[in-house]
Formats: structure tokens, sequence, C-alpha cells
């Protein structure tokens, strides 16, 4: 079996020796050396995750094969809190739509099914040092390339069809930004620290999409309490921030972005 051909489902199956080995040779291929192989409970089945160290930057292993990514806004009820504080927000002239769910149709990827490679992925995602179109030749030049949407929206939820990477709710007493103790605190079932910080604005080959959070934008403009947590659910694309990072107003304010590093294999 090819590396780039490992599936999620694949991984599942394997025992943590299996698992090892497989991460042996993903490292020797990128010229790493592995240092965390470990077991976690991940949607009610154990799941390995695996750290590579590759010139003092760590990487986890994503597998891949035939995912479901997006968000099913269909199959989806918010709660009754979920909903109140979006119309509250409303009330304040925030909102893209009349009610909470036509809010999201305009920011969520909608479901679909899509085949995706194994690759290794940055654990922290790094500052852009250039605009966007400058930086897959900054990275090419460290063997490293920028993720596509796919890539990062698979690797966020890791099989979970959840709103965040966490689950369907998120913590409605409080906003995400500056709270240590939230479920976007902890690392993600691959190992990321990923989907962590509103101000961070994750961009991918899709020059369509940023992923993660919105700059601070939701925070700084007082939008409401869900609507702050919403730039971290996996399958927000933040399309409306995207028009103005890759616009002539966000053109000199590359380095307010980043981007999560990855490795062929």
């Amino acid at each position: 079996m090819s590396l780039a051909d490992l599936s999620l489902d694949q991984w599942r199956s394997f025992d943590l020796l299996t698992a090892r080995r497989v991460a042996e040779k993903a490292a020797a291929r990128v010229d790493g050396r592995v240092t965390v192989v470990e077991t976690i409970e991940h949607l009610g089945a154990p799941l390995h995750r695996v750290r590579i160290e590759r010139y003092a930057q760590e990487f986890a292993l994503i597998p891949g094969g035939a995912v479901t990514l997006g968000f099913d806004l269909d199959a989806w009820q918010p709660t009754p809190e979920q909903t109140a504080d979006y119309q509250e927000s409303l009330d304040q002239g925030y909102g893209y739509g009349p009610d909470l769910r036509a809010h999201l149709a305009q920011l969520l990827s909608p479901r679909r099914s899509v085949v995706l490679a194994a690759v290794l992925m940055a654990v922290e995602d790094e500052t852009l040092t250039e605009p966007p179109a400058d930086m897959p030749a900054v990275l090419a030049a460290r063997g490293l390339r920028m993720p596509t949407s796919d890539e990062w929206e698979h690797a966020c939820g890791a099989g979970a069809d959840t709103l965040f990477r966490w689950g369907d709710t998120c913590p409605m007493d409080r906003i995400p930004y500056g709270d240590p103790t939230g479920p976007h605190a902890q690392p993600n079932a691959f190992g990321l620290r990923i989907a962590y910080d509103t101000y961070r604005s994750e961009l991918t080959s899709d020059v369509t999409a940023v992923h993660g959070g919105d700059g601070g934008e939701s925070v700084c403009g007082g939008y409401g309490t869900l609507l702050a947590w919403l730039p971290l659910a996996t399958a927000n694309r933040n399309p409306f921030m995207a028009e103005f990072v890759y616009g002539p107003d966000g053109e000199d304010m590359y380095e307010d972005s980043s981007t999560r590093p990855v490795l062929t294999l």
C-alpha cells in the first residue's frame, strides 16, 4: 500500500504496532523522525495520533481516502439557545439571513464526498511572510505546499459531521477569544492545533475560502456569542472575509493571516 493511499478507514483498522510501522515509513519518506504514536478515543472508536518532526517543525499524519465533507444543514437542528442568541445578533444588525440556518448557508461548505491523499500536515499554522500569491513558492523552497480547502476541512473535522470539530454546540456563556478552557483549546483528533483562535485566519490554495478564524472580526464587532464561535466551525469557509483578504483592501495585510504547511507523501 502506498502511503498516499492510506485511508481513514484503513488507519482505524490498524493496531498500534502497525500504526507505528506506518509512522516510521512516513517519517523516513520525508527525512523526519517519529515523536509521538498514541491512541485516543474518537467518534466511539480508537484513533491513532502520529507526530513527525522534520527540521524542527512538527507534522501530524492525516489519512485520506473517500471522505465526506461539508455540513448537512437539512439534518441539523439548532438548540433553542443558539436560535435565541442568533436572533439577538440579528436585532443588532448582524447576520446574513433571517434565521440561523439561512446564515450558515452563506458560510458553510455543502455536504459532499471527495477522495483525498494521505498527507503530513503541520501541527501549528504559521504566519504568512509574503502575500498569498507568493506563499506557494516560499513553501516549495522548504519542500512544502499550502493545503487545499478540502484537505484543511478534513484535517480539522477528522471524520466528524458536526458543526464544530468537537460537536454541534459551543459554550454560550463566553466567547472563544481568551478562553483557555473551551473545547477549541484542545488538540483535535489528529493532534492538530486547529480552529483554536478566531483571530487566526488560515489560507489554503483556494482563494475563495478562509478557515479557522475571521481575524477577530466577530469578536471586535460584538456580533454576539454564537457568531463569535462560528468562525471555528469546521465547514466555515468565510467567503466574505476571503473577498477582503484576496481583494485590494487586504493585499497589504497578509501578515494577519496564516497557512498550515503540508508535506506530500
